[in-house]
């Protein structure tokens, strides 16, 4: 397309709002009874516009976040509509202050919604803009900080619905407290259940090393992030130890820090959070940088978008499903029999439920 007639920026609505969930999320460090989103549309001058949500984890940051997104407007209004080339303007923008926290979250709002766009103004799927082929995704479902009995439950009901694999928070206080509740899943899913185990960081390495040698015999897929998550070199000595695969990666700000967790042997497989990675296009480079090193790549949160580029990631692996912000999408994504369906939609399929959203706002 001519240059002179390329869609370009015209500017940005920028709205905050709390979507409270239907049960809360325990987790070993904190309940989350609602999720904190900001919801970004890029105008462009074809009247197209792309969307995309941030999750701030706590209301405090979702005004200061929702202005951050807002005030970069002025540095791309009037830019072409292209996403990679916008990326890199603002990364170098920004590169003495950082490209980390709630400016990192702006920018990945900023980089979704321009792909959003793009592929909208082209009339196209983005796993077509993308050269990839939609195909259904195996997802796993989420099981919070419970108890034995809790996490029972909650395994249960996501077998009855059809999912294959579950991923339970544990860091009890106890390793045998770990062990019954994955033990109590197994009873309850089956034994072709495929289960997994979130220490949400709250281990020691030396005490994830004691605790992974009693729970090598649960035949866990993987355990997540049992450590710090930038102790790259305390991950890589739990890997050693363990005969887990140990998963990390929905910490990671970006790409660099992927590489270094890789150089470390920090992690076996990967999960980046499309948020925290750099949006669409950091996505893109962090499957390409997994792909090299033949590591298998899940994702973290945002099922709707991160469904979409695991069509394009050539290791892909699970998709981590939550339902937590559905009820402002206008077509949430859909799974059936055990597996999640990503459709031809235009873009990156997220359209917004206006009355829920005016419902919610902040």
């Amino acid at each position: 397309m001519p240059r002179d007639s390329s869609p370009t920026i015209q500017g940005f609505r920028v709205r905050a709002v709390r979507v409270p969930m239907t049960e809360p999320h325990q987790t070993a460090s904190g309940v989350i009874t609602e999720s904190p989103l900001v919801l970004t549309d890029v105008i462009t001058d074809t009247g197209i516009s792309g969307h995309s949500i941030v999750f701030t984890y706590t209301a405090a940051a979702l005004k200061p976040t929702a202005e951050l997104i807002q005030n970069f407007e002025t540095l791309v209004k009037g830019d072409v509509l292209a996403p990679a080339e916008v990326e890199q303007k603002l990364a170098k923008r920004f590169r003495l202050l950082g490209t980390q926290g709630l400016v990192g979250i702006a920018l990945a709002a900023i980089d979704m919604a321009l792909w959003d766009a793009l592929a909208r103004v082209h009339s196209m799927p983005l796993v077509r803009l993308l050269g990839g082929l939609e195909k259904p995704v195996r997802p796993y479902g989420a099981v919070g900080y419970d108890g034995v009995q809790g996490c029972a439950k909650a395994a249960e009901d996501w077998a009855t619905r059809g999912f294959t694999g579950i991923k339970a928070k544990i860091g009890y206080p106890t390793v045998q407290e770990d062990v019954a509740v994955v033990r109590a899943m197994r009873k309850a899913a089956g034994d072709d259940m495929v289960i997994m185990v979130d220490y949400n960081q709250c281990l020691t390495p030396t005490e994830a090393v004691e605790r992974l040698r009693i729970l090598d015999d649960e035949g866990l897929t993987w355990v997540e992030e049992p450590t710090l998550a930038h102790d790259y070199a305390g991950h890589a000595l739990v890997a050693r130890e363990a005969r887990t695969p140990i998963q990390c990666g929905e910490n990671w700000w970006g790409t660099l820090d992927m590489q270094h967790a890789i150089e470390a042997q920090a992690s076996d497989f990967v999960m980046p959070d499309v948020m925290k990675i750099g949006g669409v296009t950091g996505w893109l480079r962090a499957a390409t940088l997994a792909h090299t090193k033949g590591i298998r790549v899940s994702n973290h949160l945002w099922p709707e978008i991160s469904a979409r580029l695991l069509c394009c990631t050539p290791t892909a692996h699970w998709l981590e499903y939550v339902d937590w912000w559905n009820p402002i999408l206008a077509e949430p994504l859909r799974v059936e029999k055990g597996m999640a369906i990503v459709g031809d939609a235009i873009g990156t399929g997220v359209e917004w439920n206006e009355d829920v959203v005016r419902r919610f706002a902040a």
